[in-house]
C-alpha cells in the first residue's frame, strides 16, 4: 500500500523546529517527524553530524526538548549538563569536519548519496 504523502507530517510541525532544521535532517534522510520521533535525539543527530550537519551543544539539545514537547529553553542544570556529556560524546564519536563536508559535496554533486549510508 502506498503511502499517501500528503498525510507526512514534517519536522518543522515538531515544536521548536524550523524549516531550516528540517532542511538538515531531509539531507540526513529524515523525512518526517515520525521517522524523527522513530530515531529519537541521538541517532537523529549522528545521522545529521555523517551527512555534514556542523555539531553545536544548541541545535542538539532543541532537538532533545523539542521531542520531548518541551521548550528549548527548558533545559537547566544537571540536565544540561548531562545532556552537554551526551552530545560531547556523540561528537566524538560521528564528527570529522573534513570527511562530513567532502562527502556532503559528493553528495551535492551526485556521487555519492549520504542519505543511504547505515
Amino acid at each position: 500500500m502506498a503511502i499517501d504523502e500528503t498525510q507526512v507530517e514534517p519536522v518543522s510541525a515538531i515544536r521548536n523546529l524550523g524549516p531550516a532544521y528540517e532542511e538538515a535532517c531531509h539531507r540526513a534522510g529524515i523525512g518526517s517527524a515520525e521517522e524523527l520521533r522513530r530515531l529519537g535525539a541521538d541517532a537523529a543527530y549522528l545521522r545529521l553530524l555523517e551527512t555534514g550537519t556542523k555539531p553545536h551543544f544548541i541545535g542538539y539539545y532543541v532537538l532533545v526538548m523539542a521531542l520531548q514537547g518541551r521548550p528549548w529553553n527548558d533545559c537547566k542544570g544537571r540536565e544540561k549538563a548531562a545532556l552537554r556529556n551526551r552530545f560531547d560524546a556523540l561528537k566524538a564519536r560521528a564528527f570529522d569536519a573534513h570527511r562530513s563536508q567532502f562527502e556532503a559535496m559528493l553528495d551535492r554533486i551526485g556521487v555519492i548519496d549520504t542519505r543511504r549510508r547505515k
